[in-house]
């Protein structure tokens, strides 16, 4: 794996995101690029904001704004949010890009000569008021169901039972309120998935056994119900254009109706996945400016997508169970479909990690609700790192999970005050007032300490293997036991009794002790990185460091006698019953899910 290509699930532009969404994707994503940038790969992360689509244009009519201005402002705080919280991208880029425009209607043009797009109509709402058809969600009326009289055309919020807009009592435009609205037909573009049905059962079943079972068996429900062709275009102002660029003849020499497409979009879930590729053209783009170029060169982002140059690169992504039928069903059909007219093939994705949910309290996190923990929330509380630990050694990997603020401070007080802050303060601190604060030299290592040299490899070894097998939960139990390892250590050598009376054995187990601290801050850094700096600039050094070679070579030898060591501030506080009694009152507990 000479280059490693990183992406998560597009967050949504409609809202602050919450632990769910982190957990879900951008996080696990963000540990995984962290890691691979240690082991000397080089690697690319990639992320945006998913800006098309209804959600959208309602939530900016709220606002007052017009879509580009909301989704330009919410944007900005999502690029800053996640930046607080650590999450190291490449680049953070826009569904709404030029780059993606020019990408998702490229796409489409050569899906349609390649005769895997089709001209069909299909049965719409439309508002005589608000002069449009209209989407699923932008009508609303009373719940058949329940009653609800705020039930959404494609759902009941409710009683949660899909609906057709034709079920809803009593419907009215979401955009005007007006009832003036009737069922007419309406042109759209259709992907012909099902014509891919046996390619994509190959390709996934050659998978089986490297993907999460999660992936794979969600992936082939769907193939096993039957693929169903898929509409890409929608009744929209908001989006990529379906009709700004030339269309060429499909195969049988037909020309689409252009006067039936004007004004519609193409579909989010048809630009999104694409916006993968557009964000990667963004970075190269962004690059290039900063160097004082002229845009980027294509070479510069396609060796990373595209036929021979991208042949070294792995191509892992980073998903809720949610996405998992739109990138293994969806975006590939795209490609495969895509990849007969071009002589060099787009790449397909070789990894793909899915998740389960994150809840709370047994409940899903509500972004419309405002139920949970949202991310600008958290960072009012606490620490990013506190956060990225607990998240990360609770990763809804093979079920879900479920966030409770109780069990949320007895794990991260244990795991990260207890254990490791304890640890390194100690150290430190008993270096500073007995070694006037250097690393001491003198001694010779015995026994204990060659135990602990052999121990320390073992689960370093450990760790390393569940870290590139993309096992949050194992790599962050085996961290742990590396912490513990060390308090283990430092109870047994007894530095402070040993000084008493043999000077050179408390001077050797001082010296392993700081070089465990050194340790701890490489290899906790892709789940704690704001603690690892810290800890690495007590100890003079570098940062970002460089994964410890498994050979056992100099693993606990980095730090020379005489280097200057300096305690840190306490690392991490414990988190207090009274403030956990803070925290329900305000998000609330059992009773809020």
């Amino acid at each position: 794996m000479s280059r490693i290509l990183i992406t998560s699930a597009l967050p949504y532009i409609n809202g602050i995101k919450h632990l769910g969404t982190l957990a879900g994707s951008m996080l696990p994503a963000d540990v995984y690029a962290r890691f691979q940038r240690a082991r000397g790969r080089e690697t690319l992360y990639i992320c945006a904001t998913d800006e098309h689509g209804t959600p959208t244009e309602l939530a900016a009519a709220e606002k007052g704004q017009d879509p580009a201005t909301f989704c330009a402002e919410a944007h900005d705080v999502q690029h800053r949010l996640g930046r607080e919280f650590g999450l190291s991208w490449d680049h953070f880029g826009r569904s709404s890009s030029p780059q993606n425009h020019r990408l998702t209607q490229r796409f489409a043009q050569q899906l349609w000569e390649a005769g895997f797009i089709e001209e069909r109509v299909t049965q719409q709402v439309y508002s005589h008021a608000d002069k449009r058809f209209l989407p699923d969600r932008y009508v609303i009326g009373t719940c058949p169901h329940c009653g609800y009289e705020a039930a959404r055309g494609d759902q009941c919020e409710n009683c949660t039972r899909v609906l057709d807009p034709a079920d809803l009592l009593h419907p009215r435009s979401a955009v005007s309120g007006s009832t003036d609205i009737e069922i007419r037909g309406s042109k759209h573009l259709f992907l012909r998935q099902s014509l891919f049905a046996g390619k994509l059962r190959d390709w996934i079943e050659s998978k089986r056994g490297t993907w999460p079972l999660l992936v794979t068996s969600i992936a082939l429900k769907w193939l096993d119900e039957g693929l169903q062709d898929r509409g890409i275009t929608r009744d929209l102002e908001w989006g990529v254009p379906v009709n700004a660029f030339e269309w060429g003849p499909n195969p049988e020499g037909k020309l689409p109706d252009i006067e039936g497409l004007a004004g519609k979009v193409f579909y989010v879930w048809y630009d999104a996945p694409i916006e993968y590729i557009g964000a990667t053209w963004e970075w190269a783009d962004a690059r290039a400016a900063e160097e004082g170029r002229g845009p980027a060169a294509d070479a510069e982002w396609l060796r990373w997508w595209k036929g021979p140059e991208a042949a070294d690169v792995t191509y892992v992504q980073f998903m809720g169970k949610d996405n998992v039928p739109f990138h293994t069903v969806g975006f590939p059909c795209t490609l495969m479909g895509v990849n007969t007219r071009e002589t060099a093939p787009w790449k397909l994705v070789d990894e793909l990690k899915g998740f389960n949910w994150l809840d709370y309290y047994g409940g899903k996190f509500s972004t419309s609700q405002g139920r949970g923990v949202f991310m600008d929330h958290a960072l009012e509380l606490l620490p990013a790192d506190y956060w990225r630990w607990w998240i990360m050694a609770n990763a809804p990997e093979t079920s879900d999970s479920t966030f409770a603020w109780e069990q949320f401070r007895d794990q991260v007080n244990a795991d990260l005050a207890d254990v490791l802050g304890n640890f390194v303060n100690r150290i430190c601190k008993f270096t500073e007032s007995r070694f006037d604060g250097v690393v001491p030299e003198g001694g010779a290592p015995g026994a204990l300490d060659e135990k602990l040299e052999a121990d320390v490899l073992a689960k370093l070894r450990e760790l390393t293997g569940h870290m590139e097998d993309r096992e949050y939960r194992k790599s962050a139990t085996a961290l742990r036991q590396l912490w513990v390892l060390g308090n283990q250590y430092l109870t047994e050598a007894a530095p402070w009794t040993a000084i008493k009376t043999d000077r050179d054995r408390a001077a050797v187990a001082v010296r392993y002790g700081l070089n465990l601290a050194a340790l701890f801050a490489k290899v906790s850094e892709p789940f704690i990185p704001f603690a690892a700096e810290k800890i690495s600039a007590a100890l003079g050094e570098p940062f970002p460091a460089t994964w410890p070679s498994l050979d056992g070579q100099g693993v606990l030898s980095a730090l020379e006698p005489g280097r200057k060591i300096q305690a840190p501030e306490v690392l991490f506080r414990k988190i207090e019953d009274a403030q956990v009694a803070e925290w329900r009152e305000r998000f609330g507990g059992p009773e809020a899910a």
